[in-house]
């Protein structure tokens, strides 16, 4: 294996670039088979342990998928949903699993497989798996949308009323999601059942159908959703109550460095004095200034403290704005919850130190037996260390905020720097 990636590639003629290109592709997809195996087994130890020690069914695993998550450098979603993929292989689909190991199918399609057999019972999926898999030939050309469409037809012809009634349930999953796109856009995504979704989207067509007035269909379509959704007009500027950070030096010096959006990111300084501008200038748009004092050598947010048993609103806000999104390593989720790292029944105090924004999944993982979450000052910088019941530790630093870091403090000059900014915020 490791020949195989330990070579030149100038020394390689254009045929065996081919293959050891496919070769890799077959090694990538052997080693996701490996890992849903150790996967199924960490699951079948910890249950079995658990069990063992009387812990209650429903809390067996309590904890496990945002352990795989972190293992796979993923967040806690993508943690539980290969849990759930390496359980079905390894238990319940030997072939789709053994065409995995000898890489004919990708994690991909292996995936496709076993979301697509899910609503069956485990013989119909064993069923689904035998005809899909037990014949490695059948795969041979087959891409993603061919594998999903065969899948979907064995799985009705096995049980044509899981399938239906897996659909019917879909409509508990409807949700609305988004995510930052290139150049200061973002993607706003709403899953509907499929009759809303057409009429949505007829709805808009329309709109766009019967406005001329310069603007592109796409552009008519989505101001129209807009000003549908929020009751404004799509050209009235967004009151800057959604927290844009940005450097006095940004904003009224003409500065280059980026502002940020939590939860979205960094965006180019003239288009943050541009959204500024607008809500500042316009009477249907209200803007709103909050001072935040940043730490001058490491561009951290400076602590605040209560003595409240839960995180009072302002402080809430202040940790919200300093984590971006949420704390877990590789998770990167919405904070949905203000946490106490050291729980407040064992003397964990209400601070900023003591604070992490955490979305739900997370705060809830923490809670199962043998998780530790720390955090300490390190140089200035908030740090979070979790320790999953293993014993591995995993760390996340707070994103420094918008402004250039001062690297000459004294440390006299620093001391004196952080009084004063903890005592102004």
């Amino acid at each position: 294996m490791f020949d195989m990636l330990d070579f030149d590639p100038a020394t390689v003629d254009e045929a065996g670039l081919i293959d050891r290109i496919a070769q890799l592709e077959r090694l990538k997809a052997t080693a996701a088979a490996v890992q849903a195996r150790m996967t199924a087994a960490l699951d079948l130890k910890r249950r079995t342990a658990e069990a063992d020690a009387g812990i209650p069914l429903r809390k067996r695993g309590q904890g496990l998928a945002s352990e795989v998550g972190l293992a796979r450098r993923e967040s806690p979603t993508q943690g539980s949903r290969h849990l759930g993929f390496a359980r079905a292989l390894v238990h319940e689909m030997p072939h789709t699993l053994a065409a995995l190991e000898s890489g004919i199918l990708s994690e991909w399609r292996a995936t496709l497989l076993v979301r697509e057999s899910a609503c069956l019972e485990v013989e119909d999926r064993r069923t689904l798996d035998a005809e899909m898999c037990a014949d490695p030939a059948t795969l041979v050309g087959k891409g993603d949308t061919r594998i999903e469409a065969d899948a979907k037809a064995i799985a009705y012809r096995l049980d044509p009323h899981a399938v239906v009634d897996r659909a019917r349930r879909a409509h508990e999953d409807r949700c609305v999601s988004i995510r930052p796109a290139a150049d200061t856009m973002a993607w706003v995504s709403i899953l509907l059942p499929v009759a809303h979704g057409v009429s949505v989207y007829a709805t808009l067509k329309r709109a766009a159908d019967t406005t001329c007035d310069g603007r592109s269909r796409g552009q008519v379509m989505a101001d129209t959703a807009v000003e549908r959704i929020t009751g404004r007009p799509a050209d009235a500027p967004v009151p800057v109550t959604v927290d844009l950070v940005i450097t006095d030096e940004t904003l009224l010096g003409g500065d280059t460095e980026p502002a940020r959006v939590p939860g979205y990111g960094p965006i180019p300084a003239a288009v943050a004095r541009h959204l500024i501008s607008d809500a500042v200038g316009d009477d249907r748009s209200r803007a709103t200034l909050r001072r935040l004092y940043r730490h001058p050598r490491t561009g951290a947010l400076v602590t605040m403290e209560s003595r409240a048993r839960l995180f009072p609103t302002a402080l809430a806000a202040f940790i919200a704005l300093r984590d971006d999104t949420c704390r877990t390593p590789y998770c990167n989720a919405p904070i949905r919850h203000t946490d106490h790292a050291q729980p407040n029944a064992r003397s964990g105090p209400t601070s900023a130190l003591n604070g992490n924004g955490l979305c739900e999944a997370c705060n809830y993982a923490k809670e199962a037996p043998g998780w530790r979450v720390r955090t300490r000052d390190q140089h200035g910088c908030h740090t979070t260390e979790v320790t999953t019941p293993t014993g591995t530790t995993y760390s996340s630093k707070a994103p420094p905020l918008p402004g250039r870091r001062r690297i000459d403090l004294g440390e006299v000059e620093r001391r004196v720097s952080i009084a004063i900014t903890g005592h102004a915020a």
